[in-house]
């Protein structure tokens, strides 16, 4: 009610002639705030925001984006240009848009395990229960690396050794890769040492051998 030192009239009169009219209501829900924080994406190609998981595009790999999160959705800018939207997931889970990722990543980056098995069952019977079962735990993504090791195995020896390893290891119940890869290397050494020529089978190496340099006749 007290005169203005400027406009020179009461603050609550000029409001109620002027400003209240322009006034609009209240929306029915209350205001969403945003969330705003800027992330770096890593090496998987997504950012953390909330303590979830969003893709970001894979040529942004190691760099920050700016993330704006409501409570529906999850927005990613770089360089104040929209480069991805996503909807808000809950703390611990993850949206992944393929269109983010380099060829060759989707499988391990969405964490797709039937995609691997199929992979490792395209080898062979053995070699995909081998991968099923390295699978069969509360965190399949866990074990991940290690079917890709697997097929890394197939890749180096052929898939009729690792078939064999895999089998033989299934039955003595064995889920290790480790054991796969020294089952291999044991089977070539055994087959590089079947390959050397054998002696004759009329020479038999004696106890007490020695060389021919030790019988010369040595001049007076």
């Amino acid at each position: 009610m007290r005169i203005h030192g400027t406009t020179c009239c009461r603050p609550i009169e000029a409001f109620r002639a002027s400003e209240q009219s322009l006034l609009r209501p209240l929306p029915a829900e209350p205001f969403d705030t945003p969330h705003w924080a800027e992330p770096k994406v890593h090496r998987d190609f997504h950012v953390e925001v909330l303590r979830a998981l969003y893709s970001a595009p894979h040529h942004l790999r190691g760099l920050r984006v700016r993330a704006r999160a409501d409570s529906t959705q999850v927005k990613l800018f770089y360089r104040g240009e929209l480069v991805r939207v996503h909807p808000r997931k809950p703390p611990g889970q993850r949206s992944t848009n393929r269109d983010d990722l380099p060829a060759g990543t989707e499988v391990y980056a969405t964490r797709d395990l039937d995609t691997l098995r199929r992979q490792a069952a395209g080898h062979g019977e053995s070699i995909g229960a081998y991968a099923a079962a390295l699978l069969d735990t509360p965190l399949p993504w866990t074990k991940m690396r290690q079917v890709y090791r697997l097929l890394g195995l197939v890749k180096k020896w052929g898939a009729a050794r690792v078939e064999l390893a895999c089998a033989s290891a299934l039955d003595a119940e064995a889920v290790d890769v480790n054991l796969i890869s020294r089952m291999i290397e044991r089977a070539k050494e055994t087959e590089a040492a079947k390959a050397e020529t054998p002696l004759p089978a009329n020479v038999v190496p004696g106890r007490f051998e020695r060389g021919p340099e030790e019988f010369k006749v040595v001049g007076r």
